[in-house]
């Protein structure tokens, strides 16, 4: 290990490795960072286990990616704010080191800019999705006339859950997609750019162009990073060689087209290791393809192949006897265990890693076409922030949703740590839970309501049948309506209306402008 100092309380060098960890700390460092991706070379350790070991040790860790060529002034302020708050002395590390030096001279330059003092808001919210708008909403129209600011650089607001019937044909694509500025709730500040970094300690969020907003309260909703680049030759063949996914809003209407054009050949749907959003997606689009190739008399022509990372079908097991029945009327082929790590689009193969006794085999498997679902994880700049879990999500108490170790933040949506799925549904319940808590801190006051794990995952079946999953934390069922209306254990058409009819014009009109319809938040002790 070589280290060159840089100044006297930073220095960089090359890979570090466990080996390396002990010999920092007995050369009197305090802190450790890795500016490098996971990933860049088959053999590297990855972060999560350098910082298991450095935290052993008693170092502190940070995560700070950057891709070669690719420095940013939000990662510059993410530097920024870990050279602020880790305790001196420093060393960084990348590859060789290079990117480490130049990422401290970009901090060193950004931290020597004049910048007015940050706004103070009452309320700051980050992320702009179906959790930052609806909580929003909800809070004013509790308490009008806060000082509240949603953080979020897209233009563009989408209906996510609507992307599965797209790639069935039912919704178009715009019929999913609205302008930020028409959901942006009146009364709130929109500050149009990416949120680089947490500052807890100073109610401080850092922002890509180096400046910082201050708050009494925070909100942390950014949702999920799709990570594409983790599943090797998939980013370069997504769109086309017959490789599509319902998880963006471009390919879901290459997903319809390659389903009506298969006539015969094998098709393969797959799904990545939890967590990831709406569970019941990846073979959501299976049984709506199956049901159109069965329509059209060519479902015999097809070798259908469902691979799953895990172990069952469906985590709930009360709903999975309802979708084996439909597994076996179209003919699919379940892999369990099985997990995607390669696509080679150009020859039509993708390389699954299988579960056998207790050998793991890597197997090849051609295909016509192939919905791809990506491994998820917490976007990178939650994950290398003071607000993570271990799991790179940010850390609430299941119930309350209020962060563990700062009273004054919360988080719900994807990017938080509950165990409950990641669903639309789980947000509409989760965002007035929020809304009156975050009313509560404002005040000085504790927690004054619960989430009960609530999400919901409409199993499409088959083209005008849904089996409507709803459960709460541990798997415990429960069910919005009565059994006689919709028994959700088994397919329904009524609950095909909810799904195609009902559920969009209640999130561009009810969830997102504040209305609790049915998800009112639950009092503690109540």
């Amino acid at each position: 290990m070589s280290i060159t100092p840089i100044t006297p309380a930073f220095s960089v060098t090359g890979q570090l490795r466990a080996a390396n960890l002990k010999a920092a700390a007995e050369q009197g460092f305090k802190s450790v960072i890795c500016n490098r991706p996971d990933g860049e070379e088959p053999d590297q350790p990855t972060a999560a286990d350098l910082q298991r070991g450095a935290e052993g040790l008693g170092l502190q860790f940070r995560h700070i990616p950057v891709v070669p060529g690719m420095f940013t002034d939000a990662g510059a302020a993410q530097m920024a704010q870990a050279l602020a708050e880790m305790p001196a002395p420093v060393l960084a590390f990348c590859r060789t080191g290079a990117r480490s030096t130049k990422l401290f001279e970009m901090a060193q330059s950004a931290q020597q800019l004049p910048a007015s003092a940050p706004k103070t808001y009452d309320i700051v919210i980050v992320g702009g999705g179906s959790a930052g708008i609806a909580t929003a909403s909800s809070i004013l129209r509790r308490r009008k006339g806060l000082a509240i600011a949603v953080i979020e650089p897209s233009e563009v607001h989408y209906y996510q859950p609507g992307w599965t019937m797209v790639g069935a044909g039912v919704f178009s694509a715009e019929f999913t997609r609205r302008t930020e500025k028409s959901v942006m709730p009146r009364g709130v500040d929109w500050i149009k750019q990416a949120a680089a970094g947490f500052a807890p300690e100073s109610n401080r969020v850092l922002l890509a162009d180096g400046s910082a907003v201050e708050y009494r309260v925070l909100i942390a909703c950014p949702g999920i990073k799709l990570n594409w680049g983790a599943i090797e030759g998939l980013a370069e063949t997504l769109g086309k060689n017959g490789v599509t996914s319902n998880y963006r809003y471009d390919l879901a209407p290459y997903t319809n087209r390659l389903v009506k054009d298969l006539k015969g050949g094998r098709a393969l749907f797959t799904q990545p290791p939890m967590p990831i959003k709406c569970a019941g997606a990846p073979q959501k689009s299976m049984y709506l393809s199956c049901s159109k190739w069965e329509k059209a008399g060519v479902l015999k022509d097809i070798d259908v192949q469902f691979h799953t990372a895990g172990a069952v079908l469906f985590g709930v097991a009360a709903y999975v006897p309802a979708l084996m029945e439909y597994v076996e009327r179209y003919n699919a082929h379940l892999n369990l265990e099985s997990r995607l790590v390669a696509v080679d689009g150009a020859r039509k193969v993708a390389t699954f890693e299988q579960k056998r006794g207790e050998e793991v085999v890597r197997v090849e498997e051609p295909f016509d076409m192939i919905h791809v679902v990506p491994p998820q994880v917490a976007p990178d700049f939650v994950a290398s922030s003071p607000l993570a879990a271990a799991s790179g999500f940010i850390e609430v108490d299941e119930a309350t949703l209020r962060h563990v170790r700062y009273p004054n933040v919360f988080g719900l949506g994807d990017a938080c740590s509950a165990s409950n799925a990641k669903t639309m549904a789980a947000a509409r319940k989760q965002a007035p839970v929020v809304a009156v808590n975050a009313l509560a801190a404002l005040d000085g006051k504790p927690p004054v309501a619960d989430y009960d794990g609530y999400g919901s995952c409409p199993l499409t079946v088959e083209s005008g049948k849904v089996v409507l999953a709803e459960f709460g934390y541990g798997g415990k069922l429960l069910p919005s309506f009565p059994n006689w209306l919709i028994d959700g254990t088994r397919p329904s058409r009524l609950s095909w209306l909810l799904k195609d009819t009902i559920l969009p014009p209640i999130y561009w009109h009810g969830m997102l402008k504040g209305h609790e319809w049915m998800v009112k938040p639950h009092k503690i002790g109540a």
